[in-house]
Parts: C-alpha cells; sequence; structure tokens
C-alpha cells in the first residue's frame, strides 16, 4: 500500500458493485430502446412468394427469359390481388396474397417489365396495363378476364386514362396509353384505343402521364411539358423534374415521384408543386383508402403517409437484392397492409407489418 492510499473497505466495493450494476442497466435499456424503435418502423419479414412458379415452369421444362427470375409486380388496391410478370412467361395472378399463382394473360404479354412503371392498374380496380420490352405488351379488363393485345411493343412504362369505370363499357377506343419506347431516344408514343394504333409524338421525353386521351403531361431535362391536343403542340409547365417514369393519377389529382418528394397537380397538369414533407422517392406513388394514405419506394424503403405527406414513416426495409431505383417494382395491399417488392431478373417479394 502506497503513501496516503486507504484500504478498500467493504463499503466501497459496495458502490463500486453498484456503480457497475447501474451502468450494464443503462447500456443494456438503451441498446432495448433502439432495437425497439427500429422494429417500431419496419416490423415484419420479406418472404420470396415467386420460387414456387420458378420451380413450375423450370419442371414444365419452360425457359425463364433474359435476366431470369421475375420482373414486374402490382396490386389491385380495391381487392388486394396481385399481378406478377415473369420474365417471357407472362403476367400471373395471385388472389391469396402470394400463396398461389395462376398465368392469366392467354399468351398476351412476353418479354418483362423494364422499369418499375410497366403496370398501371386503374384506382377503381380490375383494369390495368401492362408495358414490356423485348415482347408483347397488353391491356386487361375485368381483372384480366379480358385482354387487348398491344400491336407496339418493346415499351419502358405506360400511363393509362380510363373514360368509364365500369369494365361492361370499356372497349378499345375508350381506353388511352402513353408510353416510351425503349432505347429510342426518348420517343414519345399515344395510343387511343387500348394499343390497337400508336402515334408517334416525338424524341427527348424521360417520363410521361395523362389526364386524358388528349392532355399528356411529360418530362423531359427542362422540367415537365403539357399538352391539350393529343400531343401535336407543348407547353413548359414547371422547371420541377420528377423521377418517376410514369405520373399517377388519384381523384383527379396527378402525382409524380421526385428527387425530394412528391409532386402534386391539382388542375390537370397546369401548374405542379411539392406534397407536404420531402421524402426520397423513385417509385410510386402507391394509394390506400384515400388521398391521405400514399406510399412510395426510394434507396431508403418502403415510406408511407397517413396525412398527405405531412409526416412519412419508414413502412418496410427493402428487401435482398433491390435497390429501390427506377428499375426496381412495387406494389402495396391497403386493405391487408402488405407489400410487395422485386426487380428485373430477382425474386418477387412480400413484406406483411408486424410478421
Amino acid at each position: 500500500m502506497g503513501f496516503g492510499q486507504r484500504p478498500l473497505n467493504r463499503t466501497h466495493r459496495s458502490e463500486r458493485r453498484f456503480i457497475a450494476k447501474a451502468a450494464f442497466a443503462i447500456a443494456f435499456a438503451l441498446a432495448a430502446s433502439v432495437a425497439a424503435t427500429a422494429n417500431a418502423q419496419s416490423p415484419g419479414k420479406w418472404v420470396n412468394i415467386s420460387d414456387s412458379v420458378i420451380a413450375q415452369l423450370t419442371k414444365e421444362g419452360k425457359k425463364i427469359g433474359w435476366p431470369g427470375q421475375t420482373s414486374g409486380v402490382g396490386v389491385d388496391r380495391t381487392n388486394g390481388d396481385v399481378y406478377m410478370v415473369v420474365c417471357d412467361n407472362g403476367l400471373w395472378k395471385s388472389t391469396d396474397h402470394g400463396a398461389t399463382f395462376a398465368r392469366i394473360d392467354g399468351g398476351a404479354v412476353t418479354g418483362r417489365c423494364e422499369t418499375g412503371f410497366g403496370l398501371d392498374f386503374s384506382e377503381h380496380g380490375r383494369k390495368f396495363a401492362c408495358a414490356t420490352v423485348y415482347g408483347n405488351s397488353a391491356t386487361a379488363f375485368n381483372s384480366g378476364e379480358r385482354w387487348l393485345k398491344s400491336t407496339l411493343g418493346h415499351l419502358d412504362c405506360v400511363a393509362a386514362s380510363w373514360r368509364f369505370e365500369s369494365d361492361v363499357k370499356d372497349t378499345a377506343r375508350d381506353t388511352a396509353l402513353l408510353s416510351i419506347k425503349h432505347e429510342n431516344g426518348g420517343e414519345l408514343v399515344l395510343s387511343r384505343d387500348a394499343g390497337k394504333t400508336w402515334d408517334t409524338l416525338g424524341k427527348g421525353f424521360n417520363g410521361v402521364g395523362l389526364f386524358g386521351a388528349a392532355l399528356l403531361v411529360g418530362f423531359k431535362d427542362g422540367g415537365i411539358v403539357r399538352s391539350t391536343d393529343f400531343g401535336k403542340t407543348w407547353n413548359q409547365v414547371s422547371d420541377l423534374k420528377p423521377t418517376g417514369k410514369a405520373m399517377r393519377v388519384f381523384n383527379g389529382v396527378g402525382y409524380w415521384v421526385g428527387s425530394k418528394g412528391l409532386l402534386v397537380s391539382r388542375d390537370k397538369g397546369e401548374s405542379w408543386s411539392q406534397l407536404g414533407s420531402p421524402v426520397e422517392c423513385s417509385l410510386g406513388p402507391y394509394f390506400g383508402k384515400t388521398e391521405r394514405d400514399i406510399v412510395v419506394m426510394g434507396k431508403r424503403g418502403i415510406m408511407k403517409t397517413t396525412d398527405a405527406g405531412q409526416t412519412w414513416s419508414l413502412a418496410a426495409p427493402l428487401p435482398p437484392d433491390v435497390d429501390g431505383g427506377t428499375m426496381s417494382q412495387c406494389g402495396w395491399d391497403p386493405i391487408n397492409d402488405i407489400y410487395y417488392a422485386g426487380r428485373m431478373g430477382k425474386p418477387t417479394y412480400k413484406f406483411e407489418a408486424g410478421k
């Protein structure tokens, strides 16, 4: 014992043990708090739902097209039906949240979806357009029971406009499609009859949108442009720059994903502004029961708002092999709060919150 040192008595030993225990308890509580916060943001897990289809096709001797696996996923928001594109093997539908699938396109769809905007579903359900590259594109009515095959394929994306909500009234002339030809200098093409005939409207387009057969929007390097005469003439209406290949319409309002958040137009494309708070997003938006319930996907994962974009929270992280960019794919079943995601050449996944 050195000069000035006191012997360590029982009291000092007890104090040190107490301090050590307290420090351990605090550290444990902080770790638990961090874990609880992460779980609260995205409770659940991703499950592969495409392997059974791939195995079935392989057993039947069918060749999965390049780059393999699946490429395209979407959801009918009105009933939760899930639709999945298998490379060069058509479009498959599940009515049991991805547990089982059946091919429904009757050979009308081939190729693969190149981007997350290859499928556009009617907000009222039962109708959707499918655009593929290196294959046939098509439009579906009555939840895929009736198909109209497009005479033009090799399309990067699609925006659809439906004149009627009812499948009974819908005919080819009541459905307009706007798209961009794949690897062709951003060439814009318009069909006023569900893909039977097409008009070429010029090059240099990065994205498309429809408020009606005659009322078109697009974006170029300089911003958003608009046409009210079937694409014959265009006027620039905003210097804002979307990131998504296709605008989506809900209750007459146009929504376009952007690098800093959702862009919105309430006057059929005449003016644009950012909706609510910033959120990084490349895909979407996907809508729930009302326009207040919105989901988007970006490089952080799947983000959700229940207050029309005022606040955003992480609904699900990115699944394996999916980077959240424009070549990823995403869908949301708002009825059962199930998320679906994939990427060209990768499996399709399902994420159930709270599982």
